[in-house]
């Protein structure tokens, strides 16, 4: 079982900046993938950002050159720092961690972009 505990939520105006933490504890092997992604109220959940062990990343197109992920292995610890945001960005946003025989999602963290 792997228990992921999230942060760095919060209201923001546009243009500010944001980094979410989220930090994997319990029964991790091999941690392969961590990533986020987001969930706008009465949209489907898509894909944000994810990084492969090792520093190989993958970004949506819409936050491409604004959101930066990053892991520290040591810590078992993905973050993602968030600039320039959008109104449009407004989302649950949740992390997910692979490992070797499974994956868990984190319980959501609210980022609200508005004046």
């Amino acid at each position: 079982q792997v228990h992921l505990v999230e942060s760095g939520g919060g209201l923001v105006q546009p243009g500010g900046s944001l980094r979410l933490s989220c930090a994997a504890s319990g029964s991790i092997s091999t941690i392969n993938v961590m990533g986020w992604y987001r969930q706008a109220p009465g949209k489907q959940r898509e894909l944000v950002a994810t990084i492969i062990s090792g520093s190989r990343t993958n970004y949506a197109d819409f936050v491409k050159g604004r959101f930066t992920i990053s892991r520290d292995n040591a810590k078992n610890t993905v973050y993602l720092q968030m600039n320039s945001l959008k109104p449009e960005d407004t989302a649950v946003y949740y992390c997910l961690v692979v490992i070797t025989g499974g994956s868990s999602w984190g319980q959501g963290t609210q980022v609200t972009v508005s004046s």
